[in-house]
């Protein structure tokens, strides 16, 4: 007994003194736990919004519940077409980007691992950071300089040749390949970064082994590169997966016009549109509820299907 007292006697006395060593660090720590409580935290109380008839001059605890036990908005919001509309071009869209552009970063980070003159190699990655710090508004902007029908640069080349020029923005199926094939441009080169440091941390003496044993370089991509950064693929594929039904504003709504609207309205795009423009903020609450719950069973069943696979997973 006696000693077991010691031990605790012991235990808290090593810790005053780790306390009294380390203390600015939980003072520093201190501080964005703050920031997460505060803006992170304490809001998600008015998620209840979701299930309450909202009104501006009243307290979310003084505001009515919603007919249907709570369920009026989130009803609505499934018989509402244009809704419907939004989510399946959100899930088309999502899954067109997951389908071309997450490959594309890991081919690209594989192939600039490949390149021996350095000055070469940083010159391509440099250029290829580079639309990721454009805003889709100038991003927007280059696109009707490319590829209007009339006057883009794209389509005088194609009319040059003879071809008929291509509506890439007004023409849906066209559209839905541009809106692609421009957030690839944009993301590629930044997204190829965390491959690339996962790649450098692999062991060079592998290289070595295999050099020796009279591995060329794609047989040395195959079995050690791809292998060395095959759990920051999982990672990064089950964040991806856990944003399914998740969409960027600044992108649909840059891009999108009146011809392509059928295609081109995403839930992001929606809710700004009947949220703050409709002033239907319970209506636009429960979709975004709806949204968090949908991409958080996305993330926790990827991680179980990974961890199954026998990769590690997220947590």
């Amino acid at each position: 007994m006696s000693r077991t007292k010691t031990q605790r006697k012991g235990s808290n006395q090593s810790f005053g003194v780790y306390i009294k060593r380390y203390w600015q660090l939980y003072v520093l720590l201190a501080l964005p736990i703050i920031y997460l409580i505060v803006f992170k935290y304490i809001p998600m109380l008015y998620i209840m919004i979701a299930f309450k008839k909202y009104s501006i001059v009243q307290s979310i605890w003084e505001m009515p519940w919603a007919k249907n036990h709570g369920m009026e908005y989130f009803i609505k919001a499934f018989s509402t077409k244009d809704f419907i509309n939004s989510l399946r071009n959100t899930i088309v869209l999502n899954l067109f980007d997951l389908v071309i552009g997450f490959p594309i970063p890991i081919i690209f980070a594989l192939i600039l691992n490949e390149l021996r003159f350095k000055m070469f190699k940083k010159t391509v990655q440099t250029i290829a950071y580079m639309p990721h710090f454009l805003s889709w508004v100038i991003i927007y902007g280059l696109a009707l300089q490319l590829f209007t029908p009339t006057d883009g640069l794209v389509n005088m080349a194609i009319k040059a040749f003879g071809g008929e020029p291509i509506p890439f923005l007004n023409d849906p199926a066209h559209w839905v390949g541009t809106y692609i094939g421009l957030g690839v441009w944009q993301s590629f080169g930044w997204n190829s970064i965390i491959y690339l440091a996962a790649i450098a941390g692999i062991s060079p003496e592998l290289y070595e082994a295999a050099s020796v044993d009279g591995a060329g370089r794609f047989q040395k991509m195959w079995h050690i590169t791809l292998p060395g950064i095959k759990p920051t693929i999982v990672v990064l594929l089950i964040m991806a997966l856990g944003n399914i039904i998740g969409s960027n504003f600044d992108r649909p709504f840059a891009l999108q016009n009146n011809l392509v609207m059928k295609y081109a309205e995403v839930i992001s795009t929606y809710v700004y549109k009947a949220g703050i423009k409709g002033l239907q903020f319970s209506l636009t609450t429960a979709i975004g509820l709806f949204q968090s719950v949908i991409n958080v069973f996305f993330l926790l069943a990827a991680n179980w299907l990974s961890r199954k696979l026998g990769e590690r997973g997220i947590w």
